[in-house]
């Protein structure tokens, strides 16, 4: 998900606030950390540190906070550890004091204070908590500074777009134990940041608050914190311990909903649980329904493509989020035709921004709409939940997006000489490409050429596919017979169509796109797995990609790359041309499973358990395609989002592959053909999968070289449990 640069724009000048000094450096090493809730999110480093690098506290796409640095004794303090609670609702660093470190007068032994601080975010507010205390038998005097500071960067000028004007920052208000600082933006809405202290400092002004804690042996202190945009009583241990709790609920409540897995394997619990829990994260409650933000922090809002994945994902556990997700992206349908936003009548939002570059119309990004795949997997995921569920009433309620979705879908492949769904940007501001590798130098020709558009991809084309028969199906189900014939004549017209454009014979592989010529782009991608997913190749063409997407040149041991090595803009360390994607990797999987091809499944998510135990439990929304290597990890990628929405759901996509498992809620049937479980795990329980209105507990055990499924408990009579072995 890439950003053009915008044009510099007129306005009034606004000085930054002088960074900290020398602090960035030691920062480097450190781990960063994000906190969410609601339109508001944090990245700190490791001690709980802002320095207004790519961190920061923001809201509704703004930089509220870009600097808030604790120092002991005028030093940053040593790290001990930091780390996120399992449910992800409160960040704790624990620190203590330099050595030598002139607390005071006369010093102090190295790790004689303990510096612990907690936060968590909670309606729009930052709270915290920071805890001094002194290990040794003498008493001290400890000084402790917090410097802070707010630019008011519009989330484009963190990601490094340039503006030649912006907004005024005002002076600092300092009111006894709070500091307002404000900002005034050129498109008229004032912006600010309240900071307020349970008790007044010793000292405060516009970007310093400095205390003096005398602590007697084994003594300790807790000052609290809280930042906001709007006032707020005085922080103090009830209101963080309120806060804490009522995170802790939403959180222990997002994370428990829907079906529960449960392994032999600790690390591998361990993984479900921090991928739900990450979710849990991004999930906001918005009118229409749970919508997952797509990640932390470049992309902490409503997109899209990335959206409709991750409730892909998730559907066969817990259909709530494909419910959101259809109902806001039908609500965020475009009417009418936009050149800036790249919208036309039927077509499905790309994402939606709140600052103050895309209220001033320097971006399109407001509400965008520069996404070619997005409309036909709106149609995709619609038709799913209604197999998943059952559930004709939301497809009643949905029937009239879904017919604009593919009105438009029609409309745009009309236009093509071949039928096929292609794209060519309306306005310089957007996005130069418009799949879901949207950096500029995603497609190419094999000579490295980039080519003219508009541009024909070979997964739109099969998303296409997919949602041309899923209208079919949906309209015979309404009675529509002559439009589920139309639609369903024409998925096959564009299937053979695809097969003959598309295919490269020598290479025995789909080519990444067709060119404004009609030229393939010969280039070997992981785009052709999706082709699998939506299950339009000839089986004989779905082997052989599928053989060589487990081959190393698309496979790099840690996990599928998006581009093959040996491909002339093929680059390991870039975002889009060689780098691994997990999501990408689960949804060829998917494909794979489709086809028959369970091992391979198997493999691919051993190879991604085996990134995330070097991520935390967790996976990145990318890392580096370096080969693997004997002794070493996966290569992160310097800026990915971490947590990333449909990077923490490819582990469910892929599991649910390699059980074979599908659930009618129409017919309350259960599916499972040819069950595999994960390297090293002998038992998987999934416990309360719903089943229309009835839950099934199934658990997969591997006896000798089979799995065997049983059904725990009293099975529901209305379920039918079929099982290929």
């Amino acid at each position: 998900m890439s950003r053009p640069e915008p044009e510099l724009v007129p306005g009034e000048a606004a000085p930054d606030p002088a960074p900290p000094p020398d602090l960035s450096a030691r920062r480097v090493p450190l781990r960063m950390y994000s906190l969410k809730h609601g339109d508001t999110f944090l990245v700190a480093d490791a001690l709980g540190n802002i320095a207004g690098d790519d961190d920061g506290l923001f809201h509704n796409d703004t930089r509220i906070l870009s600097r808030f640095v604790v120092l002991l004794g005028g030093e940053l303090p040593s790290l001990l550890g930091a780390g996120l609670s399992q449910d992800n609702a409160v960040f704790t660093s624990h620190a203590t004091n330099r050595t030598p470190s002139p607390l005071g007068d006369e010093g102090l032994p190295q790790g004689a204070i303990h510096l612990q601080r907690s936060m968590l975010l909670w309606n729009d507010r930052l709270y915290q908590q920071i805890r001094i205390e002194n290990f040794g038998q003498a008493e001290v005097r400890v000084p402790l500074a917090l410097r802070f500071g707010a630019d008011f960067r519009d989330m484009f000028e963190v990601r490094g777009a340039t503006r030649l004007r912006r907004g005024r920052l005002a002076g600092p208000e300092i009111h006894g134990d709070a500091v307002v600082l404000r900002y005034q933006g050129l498109d008229k809405v004032g912006r600010q940041a309240v900071i307020r202290f349970s008790e007044a400092p010793q000292r405060l002004d516009g970007d310093i608050a400095e205390f003096v804690f005398q602590l007697p042996g084994h003594g300790a202190v807790d000052l609290y914190v809280e930042v906001g945009a709007e006032e707020a009583t005085a922080p103090g241990r009830g209101r963080f311990r309120q806060a804490a709790a009522q995170a802790r609920r939403r959180m222990r409540a997002l994370s428990r909903h829907g079906t529960v897995l449960r392994s032999s394997g600790r690390l591998f619990n361990d993984w479900i649980d921090k991928s739900r829990a990450d979710l849990s994260l991004l999930v906001t409650e918005l009118p229409t329904g749970p919508y997952p933000y797509a990640g932390i922090p470049w992309f902490s809002t409503t997109f899209g493509r990335d959206a409709i994945i991750t409730a892909l994902q998730t559907l066969w556990l817990s259909p709530a989020l494909a419910q959101g997700v259809l109902r806001f992206l039908a609500s965020r349908q475009a009417l009418e035709a936009s050149a800036f936003k790249d919208a036309q009548p039927g077509k499905i939002m790309h994402e939606a921004r709140r600052g103050e570059m895309v209220a001033l119309g320097e971006l399109p990004f407001a509400e965008y709409y520069g996404g070619v795949d997005t409309t036909p997997l709106f149609i995709m995921l619609a038709g799913a939940t209604a197999s998943r569920t059952g559930d004709m009433a939301l497809i009643d309620e949905l029937w009239p997006a879904l017919l604009r979705a593919i009105a438009w879908v029609e409309r745009v492949a009309d236009g093509n000489p071949n039928g096929f769904l292609d794209y060519a940007r309306s306005s310089e501001k957007g996005l130069s490409n418009q799949g879901w590798k949207d950096s500029h130098d995603s497609v190419f020709h094999a000579d490295g050429r980039f080519p003219e558009g508009p541009i024909a991809l070979v997964e739109v084309q099969g998303y296409a596919f997919a949602a041309l028969r899923t209208m079919g199906d949906l309209a015979a189900q309404r009675g529509l017979d002559d439009e589920a014939t139309r639609w369903r004549v024409r998925a096959e017209a564009l299937r053979v169509a695809v097969e003959s454009r598309f295919w490269m014979e020598d290479q025995g592989f789909y080519a990444l796109a067709l060119d404004g010529h009609g030229q393939p782009c010969r280039v070997r991608a992981s785009n052709a797995g999706h082709l699998l997913y939506c299950g339009l190749p000839a089986p004989d063409r779905a082997a052989s990609v599928t053989r060589q997407l487990l081959d190393t040149p698309l496979n790099s041991g840690w996990g599928l790359r998006t581009l093959a090595r040996g491909e002339a803009n093929f680059n390991p360390m870039s975002y889009h041309n060689g780098s691994v994607w997990p999501h990408d990797g689960a949804l060829c999987a998917a494909g794979l499973a489709r086809y028959g091809e369970r091992e391979g499944v198997v493999r691919l998510l051993s190879e991604l358990f085996e990134t995330a135990s070097h991520f935390g439990m967790r996976l990145p929304e990318l890392f580096c395609g370096f080969p693997r290597a004997r002794g070493e990890g996966p290569i992160a990628y310097p800026v990915a989002c971490l947590p990333q929405a449909w990077a923490s759901g490819a582990v469910f996509m892929m599991l649910q592959a390699c059980l074979g498992l599908r659930v009618d809620g129409a017919r309350n049937r259960i599916r499972i053909d040819r069950p595999h479980l994960p390297i090293g795990i002998e038992t998987l329980t999934v416990e309360a999968l719903p089943v229309g209105e009835r839950q099934v507990t199934l658990t997969f055990q591997r006896i000798g070289d089979r799995v065997v499924v049983s059904p725990q408990g009293a099975r529901p009579q209305e379920v039918d449990i079929i099982v290929r072995m």
